[in-house]
């Protein structure tokens, strides 16, 4: 099924016969980790990763040190994917028409081929590997005062997963590695902290505080058995702050040094007057003019007031907002910038393994490092970034396909049970409501009458239908 909607969405779930050439050409030869020519050798630093249980594609690592004027140093390393990846290549060019790694919460439908992303360019723990290494100061008052790019040898020393740090960082026992490794924690502890500033600082700009439900499958004998919130924690956060940072610093560098570069932006919300009455619907004041401190400030306040509501606030206004999309930049031109992170300065380069964008934004930073002009024409980049947000539309109707599939599936095993739930829609097609544990959404086909919005109800589950991914519920 997954591979269905792939293709009727565009994508190419099978990889083209010239790529398996091109891998066997380029895994024969590898390109050689080791510092020389402009690569630095930075394998004593304590880097880590943080990363899903699960995910073997990683792209970054992290490493941090506190400074004697008490700025903290951050380094993020980013995998090399371009030493790997001829631009033009057939493996390119594959990763250029398909733009992102799609995940379907069953099966993985990757950009590159997996013997790359998640073994010879994936930041694993096994052995010496390249990368583009970003690295800036971070004051006291969060602010990112300085940052650089440059070319480096790294060794990943602990592959983690957000759960087990997030519950660390939370005060729970430590996982295994970084029990065993003072230095580990103490590298954990600096880079939480540093985060925290950056976190603090950037809501204090008016970064929107949004909290979206996102659920994974339990998988038992390769059987959906049940569906599992994935809830931010600590160790999710870091890594969120980290990148935004990282990001920035990148956008910056080139901006500075007069070069093109595909942004990632949210453009100021259209629908403004919506987001103004949705706020008034809930005692809530914003301002006419957009202003995303204002917005950030209601938010906060509203996930105080009404946690288990919060979700779904934060749904509608990202409706409102409109989705992200990514967009030409030339030097001093003007910026859009990114209405949901407040911030003018921003792409995307952390990701390369499983974004287009990214990986092209590590050539330009090469291109930088080497005093070389642009790989790209500005028509190019422009060509480049609309087929990204192409791409990036038509994954998400994938995953949203694909998780409703999945939680019929999911709760087919439950026909007949009792749950809370909250009313999250009523419209012409009907009325919807989120059952609270798990966390799915379905019609309320039977007792509908007289409910509106924000309703607590007890809902029993009638039918589910994997094939179109519904589930019917009816009020007891």
């Amino acid at each position: 099924m997954a591979r269905v909607i792939m293709a009727e969405n565009g994508f190419h779930p099978d990889f083209p016969a010239d790529v398996a050439a091109d891998l066997a050409t380029v895994t024969a030869a590898p390109p050689r980790a080791a510092p020389a020519g402009g690569v630095q050798d930075l394998r004593g630093l304590v880097w880590s990763s943080i990363d899903n249980d699960t995910s073997r594609d990683l792209d970054q690592v992290e490493a941090a040190e506190r400074q004697p004027d008490g700025k903290i140093r951050v380094r993020v390393g980013i995998a090399d994917v371009d030493a790997f990846v001829p631009a033009g290549h057939a493996i390119d060019r594959h990763a250029g028409a398909e733009t992102t790694t799609v995940y379907t919460g069953i099966e993985n439908f990757p950009m590159l081929p997996e013997a790359l992303s998640t073994d010879a360019t994936s930041l694993v723990e096994t052995g010496d590997r390249l990368s583009l290494v970003i690295d800036f100061l971070v004051g006291a008052d969060g602010g990112v005062v300085s940052g650089d790019v440059y070319r480096a040898v790294i060794r990943n020393r602990a592959q983690l997963a957000y759960d087990g740090v997030g519950a660390w960082l939370d005060g729970g026992a430590a996982p295994a590695k970084v029990a065993a490794s003072t230095d580990l924690q103490a590298q954990l502890r600096l880079q939480h902290d540093v985060a925290s500033v950056l976190r603090t600082a950037r809501h204090e700009h008016g970064a929107l505080d949004i909290d979206t439900i996102e659920t994974h499958p339990i998988v038992l004998n390769d059987q959906v058995v049940d569906l599992v919130r994935q809830q931010r924690n600590p160790a999710t956060e870091l890594i969120e702050d980290f990148m935004i940072a990282a990001n920035g610093v990148v956008a910056r560098l080139l901006e500075a040094k007069g070069m093109a570069s595909i942004r990632r932006i949210v453009r100021t919300p259209k629908r403004w007057d919506r987001i103004v009455a949705l706020a008034a619907a809930q005692g809530g004041h914003l301002p006419d003019q957009p202003d995303p401190k204002a917005l950030n400030d209601f938010l906060s306040a509203r996930k105080t007031a009404d946690p288990d509501r919060f979700a779904d606030l934060s749904l509608a206004v990202i409706k409102l907002m409109g989705p992200g999309e990514y967009v030409l930049e030339r030097p001093g031109g003007p910026s859009e910038g990114h209405f949901g992170l407040a911030v003018q300065d921003y792409t995307h380069s952390t990701a390369p393994n499983r974004r287009y964008a990214d990986l092209v934004s590590q050539r330009l930073l090469k291109a930088m490092l080497a005093g070389q002009p642009s790989p790209y024409a500005d028509d190019a980049l422009g060509a480049i970034a609309d087929r990204c947000t192409k791409m990036e539309d038509a994954a998400r109707k994938v995953e949203r396909a694909m998780s409703k599939r999945i939680a019929a599936v999911a709760m087919s095993r439950r026909i007949g049970q009792v749950f809370d739930a909250i009313v999250t829609g009523v419209t012409p097609r009907g009325t919807f409501v989120r059952v609270l544990a798990p966390h799915v959404e379905g019609l309320l086909a039977s007792g509908a009458e007289g409910v509106d919005v924000g309703d607590r109800l007890r809902v029993r589950l009638t039918r589910t239908d994997p094939d179109r991914g519904f589930i019917d519920f009816a009020r007891t």
